[in-house]
């Protein structure tokens, strides 16, 4: 059955939207074009998609008046037909089109979801946080692999990318909306403006304890001092900012007086690494990113893991030491949270890359002045402080799900590395 369309209009242009549906091969789009490519008509916007070997294609085409419709619609038709998809179309009134155009200016976010599983449930409670907020979502893309049925569930995960457009007028009040509903459903996400510093990041600067390793060493030496109940309660008070950091370090420090150095080795070469922490270093730096380390932490074992990743820049605290013996001092100044952040500006202006190119990772409360400051900070594993007041969570994923954040998506990540 051939479509035949006896439409005219009386205008000096109109816009048409025409869609086509259908199971998916190459060269469908080739030969649609083809048909457009023998009639004075104008491609004015097209999209494409294909889900499951599913094809959703669709052109806005400026029509002029001198072209009888039925010319170019008949024989797209009978194209679509053939190619056994389905054709629909529509005419968009001039005054829709404008305003359409109108709205190109209007801002733009990405919201990353990540978690094991993603379900109908989690999108419709976070897709009401966005129509409460007046957000329009505009598109939805799959960042992660294609999921097996068969596969373990602890191997898996699912990242998505929701494209929205509209003003967000009270950004925190919607980041704290959609935390609390992506913490009850173990999904961790992630609110950034869709402009050009997003797709130009440059530097990536990590605190160490409880984030690139999955301890605090300071409380491994304590341990092996014999001190190690009095410096972890210490620890947990200053990570929750309960206490302030410079006193708190100076504590624990103090405590750690008469430790033989051979001790440091033996603590670093066991040092846990966090999950994905070799993933996330080998991709940065294969794709051209600076990486640094800004630790509360101490030199030493910063350096061991600049070492064994080829980190570009370190800062941390260096412990005095005597003789081979820890003195129980720390040469000033100690590298506390004010002293991270001004860092962190201090790297950025000096390689001419502005804040908004930087991405900050750390847990504690120390970290919270650098994750202010970078255009993408992100509170990983968190204390419930830092997930609070920081924009970007990481909760449920490895350190490499910090790749998803930056746009990424396992295609490319597998080809990279």
């Amino acid at each position: 059955m051939y479509f035949c369309y006896l439409l005219s209009i009386e205008m000096m242009n109109a816009v048409f939207l025409v869609t086509f549906s259908g199971l998916d091969r190459p060269g469908l789009t080739r030969k649609l074009v083809g048909v457009l490519s023998r009639f004075e008509v104008s491609i004015l916007d097209i999209g494409q998609s294909v889900i499951h070997d599913n094809l959703s294609l669709g052109f806005l085409l400026k029509v002029p008046q001198s072209l009888d419709l039925s010319k170019f619609l008949t024989p797209l038709g009978r194209k679509a037909e053939s190619l056994e998809l389905r054709m629909r179309h529509k005419e968009i009134p001039l005054n829709d089109y404008q305003r359409w155009v109108g709205e190109q200016g209007q801002p733009r976010h990405i919201i990353t979801l990540l978690g094991k599983a993603l379900s109908a449930l989690n999108l419709e409670r976070i897709t009401e946080v966005f129509e409460r907020h007046h957000l329009n979502i505009e598109k939805v893309y799959r960042q992660s692999g294609r999921l097996s049925l068969t596969e373990s569930p602890s191997n898996s995960h699912s990242c998505i990318e929701i494209s929205v457009k509209g003003c967000i007028t009270n950004r925190h009040q919607l980041y704290e909306q959609l935390l609390e509903i992506c913490q009850k459903f173990e999904i961790d996400t992630s609110i950034q403006r869709d402009d050009l510093y997003r797709k130009n990041r440059r530097l990536v600067c990590f605190d160490m304890d409880s984030t690139l390793i999955q301890t605090e060493v300071i409380d491994q030496l304590a341990i092996r001092a014999g001190v190690g109940q009095a410096v972890s309660t210490i620890t947990k008070q200053a990570m929750n900012g309960a206490i302030d950091f410079d006193e708190s370090f100076c504590q624990r420090v103090a405590l750690l007086k008469g430790l033989p150095t051979r001790v440091l080795s033996e603590v670093a070469e066991q040092l846990p690494m966090t999950k994905g922490i070799d993933r996330v270093m080998d991709c940065l730096k294969k794709v051209g990113y600076k990486t640094a380390i800004l630790s509360g932490g101490f030199q030493y074992f910063a350096d061991y893991l600049q070492k064994k990743y080829s980190v570009d820049y370190v800062y941390a605290n260096q412990l005095e030491i005597i003789d081979g013996i820890v003195t129980g001092k720390v040469n000033h100044p100690i590298i506390n949270g004010k002293r991270k952040a001004d860092l962190l500006k201090k790297l950025t202006k000096k390689n001419g890359w502005h804040l908004e190119q930087v991405i900050a990772v750390g847990d504690g409360a120390n970290d919270l002045p650098m994750l202010s400051c970078a255009g993408l900070g992100i509170a990983f594993h968190a204390k419930p402080l830092v997930k609070q007041k920081a924009s970007h969570a990481l909760n449920t994923t490895g350190l490499d799900g910090v790749l998803y954040l930056l746009g990424m998506n396992d295609r490319d990540i597998n080809e990279i590395l």
